[in-house]
């Protein structure tokens, strides 16, 4: 049997094997996919919600990974999000009170609704911003008024509508074809009448 410094010698000439650390085999493709799709998952309240009832925000190293997924929003990582919405609610789930909160329903619902109506105005609010406004149109200069003579007002292009498709009808000409059957003229008569008439 060895003494305890033939051990000790043994000990010193071999050296310490350094600690094998993990690599992925795709290169962390694998691991940037599932972080990706979880935290697009965030984006949906309800799947908050659901995170709260099961009491995942009680653990603490749930809370350390959602501050650890904080680097996704940063430019090189962002631009692989389809849903930006998940990365505010990631920044809300930082935040204790709002953990708690959603695990009420109501909070679940108000938070949904308030995502729908961001998402059906969205476009609007942003073409306000983005689109150049229109130059005020020029005011046209009076006319000086005309002094009062024998000559009547010459009537205004804005003073008289042109009528409408409906109104034409009423302005048919009573001895039009149209009307000749309704007034109970017959139409092997229609020639007769209409020279007779001129």
């Amino acid at each position: 049997m060895a003494s305890p410094e033939e051990m000790v010698d043994d000990a010193s000439e071999t050296p310490s094997t350094p600690k094998s650390t993990y690599k992925d085999p795709d290169g962390g493709r694998q691991r940037f996919l599932l972080e990706l799709e979880f935290i697009q998952c965030l984006a949906n309240p309800t799947y908050i919600h659901y995170l709260a009832q099961n009491r995942y925000f009680e653990d603490e190293a749930f809370i350390e990974y959602l501050k650890y997924l904080q680097y996704w929003q940063r430019p090189e990582y962002i631009k692989f999000i389809m849903y930006p919405h998940c990365l505010y609610f990631l920044e809300l789930l930082q935040n204790p009170n709002f953990r708690s909160a959603m695990a009420h329903p109501a909070n679940k619902e108000l938070a949904h609704r308030q995502q729908f109506y961001y998402w059906k105005n969205y476009r609007n609010n942003r073409l306000k911003h983005i689109l150049p406004r229109p130059l005020p149109e020029p005011v046209a200069p009076q006319p000086p008024p005309v002094p009062s003579s024998s000559l009547p007002p010459a009537p205004s292009a804005t003073a008289a509508p042109s009528p409408s498709p409906m109104q034409y009808n009423n302005m048919l000409a009573k001895n039009e074809t149209r009307n000749m059957v309704s007034a109970g003229i017959d139409r092997r008569k229609r020639k007769y009448v209409l020279l007779s008439s001129s």
